[in-house]
């Protein structure tokens, strides 16, 4: 009789099930996939097609599988509570995502947490954020709690009367808006890391970000010029956010790193993170063989780097007829040291269209690479 074989059923059919597919054959794992529909970029792993928001679809799903986790974050969380009831395995749990579903909730937490943060604080009419804009230097970043993401729901405002329409439709952001100090930052940083049901917790090293109209662009793996300072201080940064919230799986910490040498968390990320991708090639365990063991309750893997460094490359749809395949084998023969990752779909100006990755024993050769690739593949 053939040993049990453990199942772990990703909610949502995204790119990030789709680069678990690979690590879970390495693991000996059945990976299945309720994408939303047949031609996700997940879909070789597509066991179920259906509405995640929908308890009967997502409780059918669980059936077939030894634990829940996610290629997003936006389950309603009364769905994963109703199956929490019923005994199932969801990882991370509702308790945790809560916190990733909810900006406001968030601050509180990691507030009472007592971690850096900006100065923030709950907006619920014009008054409350014009004070916080003349208490904060004339300016704020406001956020919508819930459902932004890669730059949306979010705006500089330097009067409420920026923010008018929000303001009008506070029903449908939970009633209240999140405004943030405008942060005056030199650079971002991501930390990630990943933590076991049972409360081990390995960590990567931190990287640089650099964003692109709201959208990461590219990703230095470690953060060039990082002091051993603040190497410690993000690893345990993330290491009591991951305990203080629960979180299980995969934990990217989005960081400010600013003029006056302070580090602030910006967001939170309960899932394979853009940051992150970097680690297929770059590092001993990539995030989604981690993510995949750690929901699982298994000893995680090595962090390790492979190399010194490690670049990553968005490729970004430049318009809506992107097809990079035209010029893979041009982008390959000039760079044969790269690696590139498509995410089969379909083209749009901005949208995450895949990536490439290159690793070297110098930050400029990888550079060179992953971007040199790059531009050829997004030719015309």
């Amino acid at each position: 009789m053939s040993e049990p074989v453990l199942r772990v059923g990703v909610i949502g059919g995204g790119q990030l099930a789709r680069m678990m597919i690979a690590p879970s054959k390495k693991l000996g794992i059945s990976l299945k996939v309720l994408a939303e529909s047949e031609d996700s970029p997940a879909a070789d792993a597509a066991t179920m097609v259906g509405d995640y928001t929908q308890l009967s679809i997502v409780r059918e799903f669980s059936k077939t599988v030894d634990v829940i986790s996610f290629d997003h974050e936006h389950v309603p969380l009364d769905v994963l509570e109703a199956l929490e009831a019923e005994g199932v395995n969801i990882q991370p749990p509702s308790r945790a995502l809560r916190f990733a579903q909810n900006k406001l909730q968030m601050r509180k937490r990691l507030g009472e947490l007592d971690l850096p943060m900006p100065a923030w604080a709950e907006v619920k009419d014009a008054k409350s954020l014009d004070d916080f804009i003349v208490a904060n230097g004339g300016v704020a970043i406001l956020k919508t709690p819930i459902g932004g993401y890669d730059g949306k729901g979010v705006m500089v405002v330097r009067s409420s009367s920026d923010a008018s329409a929000w303001l009008n439709d506070l029903d449908s952001f939970g009633g209240s808006l999140l405004a943030e100090e405008k942060v005056d930052f030199v650079r971002e940083l991501s930390q990630l890391g990943a933590r076991r049901p049972s409360g081990d917790f390995a960590a990567w090293p931190l990287v640089e970000t650099i964003q692109e109209n709201g959208v990461c662009s590219v990703v230095l793996s470690p953060a060039p010029e990082a002091s051993s300072e603040v190497i410690e201080l993000t690893k345990n940064i993330a290491k009591r956010i991951a305990d203080g919230l629960g979180v299980t799986g995969m934990l990217a910490v989005e960081l400010f790193e600013t003029r006056d040498g302070r580090i602030l968390i910006n967001e939170l990320a309960m899932r394979p993170h853009n940051s992150g991708h970097f680690s297929i090639e770059g590092a001993t365990t990539s995030q989604f063989e981690q993510h995949l063991r750690a929901v699982l309750d298994l000893p995680l893997g090595e962090t390790k780097p492979r190399a010194r460094y490690s670049v990553m490359v968005n490729l970004l749809g430049l318009d809506g007829t992107n097809d990079f395949s035209k010029n893979h084998d041009a982008a390959t023969a000039l760079h044969p040291e790269i690696s590139i990752h498509t995410y089969g779909k379909a083209a749009r100006i901005g949208r995450k269209m895949g990536h490439i990755t290159c690793i070297a024993e110098s930050l400029d050769e990888a550079l060179t690479g992953a971007k040199g690739a790059a531009a050829v593949l997004l030719q015309g």
